[in-house]
């Protein structure tokens, strides 16, 4: 595993995470914080706090917009690059209004919802902001009539469509755009096969659901995250006003709940690839570049472990207690616990080395839980400077429109000549665990 920190500043100040009725947040209301400048309520995006879980009929009048919105409404190209589902937590709170993170399509939305008038997140990723310029990741399935085969599984049934409206969202857009130099794209050949300089709008969805982890690709069929992102930055990067570009290493998170830690760091390790690439193909004199995450998880490294020890290797000691091996990497809780012939399971008799092993945990829960810390922000380029101390999440988002002159407050922008040079080119957000936890 290599940790490039191409990205890094001296500084790393710390943000506060909770939501406003959470002291140990969820994805959505810290992406609505991170995203759109407000605390949210934990379980939905896109609203205010006035916003109330589950109930549609609080939606209308609580909706907030995010910088995605506010970069496109100022003439600036935008996009979204995710690992996870295009319609997840933390890229729905760029565009959708939604008192519920779960409504991916209008089957998995209640009855008396739809009579209210609410609409699914997958819809409202093509009819909010109509012309989002890029949009890569997967979720296909939330996109087409229900029971549609999918085309790359067609044989499998979990992969069928869901749509119960008998929508196809994808070839309504593709409709939509095919004058337009617009792409669909589903898989890695077709993917970078594109010539960016043809290419104004493309919508990638590479899996029925979210994207495979990294350590289980399939290289010659699914596009890495560093790849996405280089291609949408090659089509971003053609407006002349700048652009705004949200990157999600989502499945990190997901790694974590599942107890695997080895996934998840290798998700974390590329990326980190991802952000360098972004970093060599735009510049820090106009390009300020935020990393960070929504929150942390119950997630630990330590046992005096001596410099060159392997991540994912024993602590040099064993329990003082139960005279057993551990291994350096731990969980608070989650699906990791184990109890073998009444007491701790010895790490040392199974191969803790492998990519799905499930690393020990205190509490047995069948899904790992967030942390509720504080996590770290790193940034580079035009007024990374006001990135110090200790912050609120909601605060990131200000600062980003404050320094690319989008959004209400541009009051600065007509006395500062070079204020036209300041946009932000990538918003690289390592979901769901805190960076300084992450690498290395």
């Amino acid at each position: 595993m290599s940790c490039t920190h191409s990205w890094m500043q001296s500084s790393t100040p710390p943000l506060a995470t909770y939501n406003t009725n959470a002291q140990v947040a969820d994805s959505a209301g810290t992406a609505t914080a991170f995203l759109c400048g407000v605390k949210a309520n934990e379980g939905t995006v896109g609203v205010s706090a006035a916003a109330v879980r589950f109930q549609c009929n609080t939606t209308k009048g609580n909706e907030v917009t995010s910088i995605l919105r506010w970069a496109k409404d100022t003439g600036k190209s935008v996009g979204i690059v995710t690992t996870t589902r295009v319609n997840h937590a933390t890229p729905s709170a760029a565009y959708a209004h939604s008192v519920n993170r779960d409504w991916y399509s209008d089957n998995e939305m209640p009855a008396e919802a739809l009579q209210d008038g609410c609409k699914d997140i997958a819809r409202q990723l093509f009819e909010n902001i109509p012309n989002i310029d890029v949009i890569m990741g997967g979720g296909r399935k939330f996109m087409f009539p229900k029971n549609t085969s999918d085309v790359e599984y067609p044989k499998i049934g979990k992969h069928n469509g869901t749509r119960n409206d008998g929508r196809n969202l994808v070839q309504e857009w593709t409709d939509r755009m095919k004058d337009k130099k617009g792409h669909y794209v589903w898989n890695k050949k077709q993917l970078l096969s594109l010539n960016p300089d043809k290419v104004d709008y493309l919508l990638g969805l590479f899996e029925p659901l979210d994207m495979t982890y990294d350590l289980e690709r399939n290289t010659e069929t699914d596009p890495s995250l560093t790849e996405m992102v280089e291609v949408a930055i090659k089509i971003l990067r053609k407006n002349p006003s700048g652009f705004y570009l949200l990157v999600e290493g989502g499945r990190i998170d997901h790694g974590h709940h599942e107890g695997k830690a080895k996934q998840a760091l290798h998700e974390a390790v590329e990326l980190d690839r991802a952000v360098s690439r972004a970093d060599l193909l735009t510049s820090i004199h106009d390009t300020l570049t935020v990393v960070t995450a929504d929150h942390s998880h119950t997630f630990s490294f330590g046992g005096y472990t001596p410099r060159g020890n392997p991540i994912f290797g024993l602590s040099p000691f064993l329990s003082d207690i139960d005279q057993k091996p551990y291994t350096a990497i731990l969980y608070g809780n989650g699906p990791g616990y184990k109890i073998v012939n009444g007491v701790r399971e010895n790490v040392s008799t199974i191969d803790y080395k492998e990519n799905n092993y499930l690393a020990q945990a205190a509490v047995p829960l069948s899904s790992e839980t967030h942390g509720g810390e504080d996590v770290a922000v790193f940034a580079k380029g035009p007024l990374a400077h006001l990135f110090h101390g200790v912050h609120e999440q909601h605060y990131i988002p200000h600062v980003m429109a404050y320094a690319a002159c989008i959004g209400q407050n541009r009051e600065h922008c007509s006395s500062r000549a070079s204020s036209a040079g300041l946009h932000p080119v990538l918003s690289s957000i390592a979901a769901l665990l805190t960076v300084t936890r992450l690498l290395c």
